[in-house]
């Protein structure tokens, strides 16, 4: 079943068209990505799953519900991190998390959830004091509240430090094991990549890829650089590697060649090595960043 189930969506703010007819499914128990560059529609989408904005046309329905007629519902069952996120200066951390529960009507203690978040320490500290990081932390405890079964995380890491970041993921993996829906709105790439099962990718108002990280290296075409250590390289060997159908760049910094390359080329690329009495010691695969695949999707007129 699809928690997330978007068809057809449009939506325009007076001569500029934010989403052109967008459709997106995201099923339950799924970490989703959801990348584009500034303006692409990303916050548009988010608002108009949580019903902070309508649609001009298309249908939304969020949980098995309908996002409009059923808002409140899908609310209550709904967890967000908004960007943008600050806080009550004079209330404490505990206070913040209590509000929460009680304006959705949950049972929670605020102390757990505070302590999965690294934020045990700070409850009764006001948060007018807390740092960026400690404030983007306040704000995944209060989108916890509840056991949602959705949760909607819009740029989550920012103010985050490494060890943040990392706590972030395990508590969104830690939530998708229990079977919550993560919906993870981000630019720092490299952590969707660590946490997404799929990734969307949305271009002025439309989406232009829905697939594994590995689904989408494999659409770009290509997708992965050999890496080979040899003793020495001859004069030639970029032009001759270059001369193998398949082949895309070759560098060389000093006796490590990186070669572009196709999946089924590698080992002919290794072999013309070996045929101009290169000794190989070593050699390996780096796939293509997600940084790269994003600015394939995203950037030129295709």
């Amino acid at each position: 079943m699809a928690a997330i189930e978007l068809d057809g969506v449009e939506k325009s703010f007076g001569d500029v068209r934010a989403l052109r007819g967008l459709d997106l499914d995201v099923q339950d128990g799924e970490i989703f990505g959801f990348l584009g560059p500034n303006g692409a529609g990303k916050s548009t989408t988010i608002n108009v799953l949580l019903d902070f904005i309508r649609p001009d046309s298309g249908s939304v329905r969020v949980l098995g519900r309908d996002a409009r007629d059923d808002s409140v519902a899908v609310r209550e069952r709904t967890g967000v991190l908004p960007e943008g996120f600050d806080v009550y200066e004079r209330l404490t951390a505990r206070e913040h998390v209590q509000f929460a529960i009680d304006s959705k009507g949950a049972d929670d203690d605020p102390y757990p959830i505070l302590e999965r978040v690294g934020l045990a320490d700070a409850a009764g500290r006001k948060a007018g004091g807390f740092s960026t990081g400690m404030r983007q932390r306040l704000a995944l405890a209060m989108a916890l509240v509840g056991d949602p079964e959705l949760l909607v995380l819009d740029e989550p890491s920012s103010g985050l430090d490494p060890n943040g970041a990392r706590e972030l993921r395990e508590i969104v993996e830690s939530e998708a094991a229990n079977g919550t829906t993560v919906f993870f709105s981000s630019h720092i790439l490299g952590q969707v990549e660590a946490v997404c099962d799929r990734v969307g990718i949305i271009r002025e108002g439309e989406l232009v890829a829905v697939d594994t990280i590995d689904g989408l290296r494999e659409n770009v075409g290509g997708g992965s650089t050999l890496v080979v250590e040899v003793d020495s390289v001859p004069d030639d060997a970029a032009h001759r590697l270059k001369s193998l159908d398949g082949i895309g760049e070759v560098t060389v910094d000093g006796t490590t060649l990186r070669i572009t390359c196709e999946d089924d080329v590698k080992m002919d690329a290794v072999q013309e090595l070996e045929g101009l009495g290169v000794d190989v010691s070593d050699f390996s695969t780096e796939e293509a960043p997600l940084e790269d695949l994003f600015a394939a999707y995203t950037e030129g007129d295709e």
